[in-house]
């Protein structure tokens, strides 16, 4: 490396110091942080501090010149930290007591600023209220699956909370509904609508493993009115349904047994299908469902039997 190139490299690492010191004294300096409804602000920071801090190799922080800051970085951390977990503790317990979960649907209700659309952006990212749902739910990590995926079987992903608050909406979840998620997964699906709305839900998961995580967590926050059954979709009970949920969690013949499964539901009572992902376009395709809106994979998609 010639002299140019190593002066230039010091430059930029002290450059990078500085701002890292900026960061950590302007976070610490905003007493409003560590109030406990500044929990989006709070979020907000510890990724700001994952960013900095992952710019460098995390010895030459602990061990090298910037350890006192990696440090101060650190205390800063735990601190804001024990903020939310307090926060978080004081939901599980609202939760726990029964009725609505008056803190969290605060928390979700105002968790649109006035520079958010009312619609949820299109896509699969997270944000910070995953965040705070997978705080509150704390779900146990399940063991490893114990059933190898067949090829039209598609890799899990929880769906992200703007979307189930979305989905709620915009298929009008009502107390006396029952909703069905096809391909529950660990349960954040059934877990939130049942919490938000009142309804009774039921999650429908092959993988025996996720559905040990589901059941723990709903009875560990008392949640009667859910329940997780270890099934193919194709061999579950669907008759006592209102509204079912895919969000691509299965394709080719499969997911074709399973809405020709709900097309003979729908013809024994009106049922809606909620779907998000690939998923959608084919469900689109069916001629006894009429979406409510333009179909939109990336967005939640309601439809009505005909």
């Amino acid at each position: 490396m010639s002299t140019i190139q190593t002066a230039f490299s010091c430059e930029r690492e002290i450059e990078y110091s500085h701002d890292l010191q900026a960061l950590v004294c302007g976070l610490e300096a905003d007493s409003s942080l560590f109030l406990p409804g500044q929990l989006r602000e709070r979020l907000i920071a510890l990724d700001k501090l994952d960013v900095g801090f992952g710019g460098l190799d995390s010895e030459d922080f602990a061990r090298g010149r910037y350890s006192r800051l990696y440090q101060h970085a650190k205390a800063l951390r735990r601190r804001l930290e024990a903020v939310n977990t307090e926060l978080y503790q004081s939901v599980r317990s609202d939760i726990v007591r029964g009725g609505q979960p008056g803190a969290l649907l605060q928390w979700l209700e105002d968790s649109v600023s006035d520079n958010e659309p009312r619609s949820p952006s299109p896509g699969l990212g997270f944000d910070w209220r995953d965040e705070l749902v997978t705080e509150v739910l704390q779900l146990p990590e399940p063991s490893e699956p114990n059933l190898q995926p067949s090829p039209e079987m598609v890799f899990y992903q929880p769906t992200p909370v703007r979307h189930i608050l979305h989905l709620i909406a915009a298929a009008a979840v009502a107390e006396d509904d029952v909703f069905v998620d096809l391909g529950s997964g660990l349960g954040h699906v059934p877990l939130l609508v049942s919490m938000v709305t009142g309804a009774q839900s039921f999650g429908v998961e092959v993988q025996a493993a996720y559905v040990a995580s589901a059941r723990e967590c709903a009875q560990s926050l008392c949640l009667s009115c859910v329940q997780f059954i270890a099934q193919d979709a194709r061999d579950a009970d669907l008759s006592r349904g209102t509204l079912f949920y895919l969000y691509s969690p299965f394709k080719g013949s499969i997911l074709a047994d399973v809405l020709s499964a709900l097309r003979r539901e729908s013809m024994r009572r009106s049922i809606k299908i909620c779907s998000l992902g690939p998923c959608t376009y084919r469900v689109s395709n069916e001629t006894w469902l009429k979406a409510s809106a333009l179909p939109d994979m990336g967005r939640i998609t309601v439809f009505d039997s005909l």
